[in-house]
């Protein structure tokens, strides 16, 4: 709910920085690093790096990757939305509860739901509007983002990727051929400053591990998106 959903708060930054510290601590390296243009994306990215530089360890020069930006929430809220109210009664009735409830200490979870609603007819591509990328498109540009990283790392390389949950989600639905209903439900689990492992050599490609948060250790860290 703040104003500019573009930017790390004072608890994501801290996310970033236990994960950097984590890694840090457990000699993990990267010879790659990549990240999606996003300020959110770009300023994590900036506070592992600093974990490691103050600490004397090595961290690559990062590469912005736009393929890997998130899809645009906004819009899909303000194209989509008022469409799907009036074609189903479902997404008009979590509409109204958010409207009805603006000023209540749960507005967001209203918001929340509306949106989860709204993005899953979107993926399935069952209500489209000119200038708002189709599922397909988004998945489609984030595979270019992955095969731009997998051909440009050498081999027994490893890389990172600081990107969000959507594209997350749709490239754990490319390692697991997932249907959009199944990959874009991923986003809303997806922790933040969770990492996921993927693995992959010629044309396999494989997922190691999902939303994995060892550096979380306080239940007061763990948020979503």
């Amino acid at each position: 709910m703040a104003e500019n959903y573009d930017k790390l708060s004072p608890l994501g930054e801290q996310q970033a920085r236990k994960l950097g510290e984590f890694w840090l601590k457990g000699a993990v390296s990267f010879d790659r690093v990549f990240q999606g243009p996003a300020q959110r994306h770009i300023r994590t990215a900036e506070i592992v790096a600093d974990v490691y530089r103050s600490a004397g360890a090595p961290w690559p020069a990062p590469t912005i990757i736009s393929d890997l930006d998130e899809f645009d929430a906004t819009l899909l809220m303000q194209r989509l939305m008022p469409m799907l109210c009036e074609r189903h009664e479902p997404v008009r009735e979590l509409h109204d509860a958010y409207r009805n409830g603006v000023d209540s200490p749960h507005v967001g979870l209203h918001l929340e739901r509306l949106f989860e609603e709204v993005a899953r007819h979107w993926s399935l591509g069952s209500v489209h509007a000119p200038g708002v990328e189709s599922w397909g498109d988004f998945r489609a540009r984030v595979r270019r983002g992955i095969d731009h990283i997998r051909s440009s790392t050498p081999k027994s390389s490893s890389s990172v990727v600081f990107t969000s949950g959507g594209p997350i989600a749709a490239t754990v639905g490319l390692a697991h051929d997932l249907s959009p209903h199944k990959a874009i439900e991923l986003v809303w689990v997806s922790k933040n400053s969770a990492y996921s492992e993927f693995l992959f050599s010629g044309d396999r490609f494989s997922l190691s591990s999902f939303n994995t948060h060892p550096h979380l250790d306080d239940r007061a860290l763990l948020t979503y998106r």
